[in-house]
Parts: C-alpha cells; structure tokens; sequence
C-alpha cells in the first residue's frame, strides 16, 4: 500500500504504528494475539533453520504474525565479504516470482508479515536500496525494520517518502556515530528523513544493554514504533540472558501494550543461549502468556520479573 505525503502527515500526527497498520495490514484476528497484544516472531529465531523449516516451526508454535529475516530470503553464503558483487548481482536481478513464492508460502501457512527486514548499509547501491522497497511490496509486507548506519539514512528517505513505505530503524547496543544505539539517534534520523516515513523497530534488551530506558521510550513516542524486539539483556553491554533474568521491562512492555491498546506487533528474537530453539521459544511464548494472563487478575498490582523456569 502506497501513501501520500497528506498521509503520512496524518500518520505523524495521528499515531504511525496503528494507523499504518490499521491501513496497510488489514488482518484479522491473529491466533497468536493474547488478550489484546499481538505476539509474533522475528525470523532470524530460526536462523538455525530453512525458511520453510522456520514456517513449520511458527504453525506449531502457534504464531500468525512474523518479521521476516533477511537471510531468509537471501542466500546466505553470498553474506561473505568475498561474494559482495555476487549478493549485489542478485538483489537487483533476482526475479519477482522468487519473492511471491515466499509470500504464498506464509499465505498457506496463515501467517501475516508484519515487515520485512532488510538492513541497509552504506555500501548499499541505490538499486539495491530501490530493490528493498520493491522486494518488500512483492512480499505484501506494509513496513521495513533496518539495521541501518545513519550515513544512509537520507537515501533510504527518497525513496520511502516517493513509495509511502514506512522504514524503522532498529537500535543495536554498540555505541557509535553511525549506529544506532540511542534515543537520540532515533531522533536523528527522523530528523534526516523530514518528510519521509521513518519510523522505529525499538529493540527493548539492545536498548537496555546501552543504559538506556526502552519503557520511557516507548511511552513517548508509541506513534513512531512500528514493531518491537523483544529479548533480555543486562545493562552496561551485558549478555543476551534467559528472559527474566536480565534487566529489560519485558513484563511491563507486555503489560503497556495491553494497557493503551496500542496496535504494535511484540516480535520475539530468540537469541540467548539456550537448549534448543523450539525449547527457548516455547518457554519466550508462555511468559507472554502468563504475564497477559495474569494482568487481568489484578492488573494494578506492581510487577516483578521472575526467570523462565523449567
């Protein structure tokens, strides 16, 4: 779905992440939506698997919404420094029916994408920055996330704001000028991108690792999140844990979510070390579940973050 500069104003000001997906999504109630938050899955969970593997996977888990990786599209032996020329050649000249192929296979298997994710760097071309965009609308995802480098960012605008598709960026830990690791990077780049629809894939564990506060963050600018990440992490660049046992709100983003009703696909990324990824992303699905569960027991009462147990 295309939008007009009228509507993106609309969107800027009206609230980014449910009017664009309240418009470009259209879905229906999700079987993976839990008492008002919408539980879906970063692909990259699965980056132990296929994409058809990681497909099969999400239908026995019970999820209908996903963020697809990258690198489940794209081959990935040509992500070598030596074949960069090769995964360039294939971007722009890969045909369309390849991307239509993966998009019936989520559409048999009744699984909605919430976006597509494509990290532009800035040894990206600009047809493989346009590609992105066209292998996003061919996949029917409404939305980008990007691990992007702000060196791109006023690229990647041009042709956000002629396509109206929205891009968010997503924030890492690393503290860096041309990264994202900061709320005012975020600010930065939508700075960059002026009229441009550049938006947020807020990350809560990377956000913490920084010492930054996801929660807040959240909380001030909903409009501008198009997906969240969530994961857990210890502050001061500490490690990928076990959820619970890490310094993220992730409790009170769920709780958030349910409280202000705000249309945003809570995606989880699987990546602490665990024992295996069905086993991991079994126990990240019952937290959800028991914290949007047991919120509405007694929705009031403070909330405190327990480990996943066996």
């Amino acid at each position: 779905m295309k939008l007009s500069r009228r509507d993106w104003h609309k969107l800027t000001f009206g609230g980014l992440a449910s009017t664009v997906f309240r418009l470009a999504q259209q879905r229906v109630d999700a079987q993976s939506t839990y008492n008002g938050v919408l539980i879906g899955m970063q692909s990259y969970s699965f980056r132990d698997m296929s994409l058809d593997q990681g497909i099969a996977a999400m239908i026995e888990l019970g999820i209908t919404s996903c963020e697809l990786w990258e690198g489940h599209v794209e081959p990935r032996e040509l992500y070598h420094p030596d074949n960069r020329e090769h995964l360039r050649r294939w971007r722009t000249m890969t045909p369309l029916g390849y991307f239509r192929d993966i998009r019936n296979k989520f559409d048999r298997a009744g699984i909605e994408l919430s976006a597509y994710n494509q990290s532009f760097k800035d040894h990206f071309s600009d047809d493989e920055i346009e590609r992105g965009f066209e292998i996003t609308q061919t996949l029917g995802a409404p939305a980008i996330t990007s691990s992007a480098q702000m060196s791109v960012v006023p690229r990647i605008a041009q042709v956000a704001e002629r396509l109206g598709v929205p891009v968010a960026m997503h924030n890492h830990s690393r503290v860096d000028s041309d990264e994202f690791s900061s709320p005012a990077h975020f600010d930065e780049a939508i700075r960059l991108g002026g009229a441009a629809p550049i938006a947020v894939n807020l990350d809560i564990g990377h956000m913490v690792a920084a010492n930054h506060d996801p929660l807040a963050y959240l909380q001030a600018n909903y409009q501008r999140v198009v997906t969240l990440h969530l994961k857990d992490r210890l502050r001061d660049q500490g490690p990928n844990v076990p959820w619970g046992e890490g310094d993220a709100p992730i409790r009170e983003t769920l709780l958030l979510l349910q409280q202000e009703q705000w249309n945003i696909p809570a995606n989880i990324e699987y990546e602490y070390s665990g024992s295996d990824t069905m086993t991991e992303l079994r126990r990240c699905i019952d937290f959800c579940k028991e914290v949007l569960s047991l919120s509405l027991i007694n929705i009031s009462e403070p909330t405190r973050r327990t480990p996943i147990s066996d």
